[in-house]
């Protein structure tokens, strides 16, 4: 690959891509809207070439799109936005790409496994039965991205934490530990769930879009292990000596901000993952790309909260 073209590089696993594949000495055009937050993340990264646009304009994406072998698709939207948006999205990075004969590369969570499977950690063949919208949309687009002429590998990750990912449940607590703030853990701080550094993400579906046997195949991409809310709590609070009681956000407080806040309403229906957390399975990755990337979460938070420290975010 001689060129790749990562789409919605600002975010938490866009910019993971970004740095990884400069870090390889790959060129990479790194595409998002905010074309100062572009030059804020990459302005050093002599490899990076900074290009602001909009997904929704064909003129602009299509721009980015030329002579790239490989668009890395990590675009999201506000959950209120899945509905009318997220497909037009795919349509129009998958029509890019097949005019300009590039693959594809998606960035993809576990919503479309849905929550009722009996296997648990989920290997790629359990069914994927969805019981919410959002796993809907998100199973018709794979369904959508698979069935096109484009070459395509699709990646599952659980929750991401990480440097950039500011949409997240984690950095919502992270960022005001950082300020010494009140501080509120998303969901049970005593159940287990799983979640993904960033830079191993972008590590693990970088070594996909490089193996040519990969494409056609979505890929479970587990994170480093099982991790209670009350452990991150005890690391965090170790590396920043943040002293404050951490509080936990219920169903019924998400429901009640939902009154007021749209992409709340729109997160009550995920909320169950929170209380019955499904696992992913990275057997297959080990067996056919190699070992999967697994940062343990102590130097990953430390990682994490020293970038955040220094932004003040």
């Amino acid at each position: 690959m001689n060129n790749v073209l990562v789409l919605g590089a600002t975010g938490g696993m866009g910019s993971a891509l970004t740095y990884e594949l400069a870090k390889r000495g790959v060129h990479t055009i790194a595409f998002a809207r905010n074309k100062q937050k572009l030059e804020e993340f990459f302005h050093a990264e002599a490899l990076v070439t900074i290009q602001a646009g909009d997904v929704f304009n064909e003129v602009e994406l299509n721009e980015a799109m030329k002579k790239v072998d490989i668009v890395f698709h990590a675009v999201n939207l506000p959950y209120e936005e899945w509905a009318d948006k997220l497909e037009d999205v795919m349509d129009r990075i998958l029509q890019g790409c097949e005019r300009n004969g590039a693959k594809l590369a998606i960035v993809d969570n576990i919503y479309a496994y849905g929550t009722n499977n009996n296997q648990n950690p989920l290997t790629e063949t359990a069914t994927k039965q969805p019981q919410t919208k959002k796993g809907k949309v998100r199973l018709r687009l794979q369904q959508k991205a698979l069935n096109s002429n484009v070459p395509v590998v699709i990646a599952h990750f659980p929750d991401f934490y990480g440097p950039n990912a500011a949409n997240t449940g984690m950095h919502y607590m992270l960022q005001n530990m950082v300020r010494n703030k009140r501080a509120m853990f998303v969901g049970s701080q005593t159940i287990p769930r799983e979640y993904i550094y960033t830079l191993d993400g972008a590590k693990a579906l970088i070594e996909l879009a490089y193996t040519e046997s990969a494409y056609g195949q979505c890929w479970n991409i587990p994170g480093a292990r099982a991790i209670s809310g009350e452990e991150v709590i005890h690391i965090v609070k170790e590396i920043t000596g943040y002293t404050k009681k951490v509080s936990t956000v219920s169903k019924n407080m998400v429901r009640f901000i939902g009154l007021f806040d749209k992409s709340m309403r729109e997160y009550v229906e995920m909320y169950e993952l929170n209380d019955n957390p499904i696992f992913l399975d990275g057997q297959k990755y080990q067996r056919e790309i190699g070992d999967v990337p697994k940062t343990p979460y102590e130097e990953g938070l430390k990682h994490t909260l020293t970038i955040m420290e220094a932004k003040k975010e």
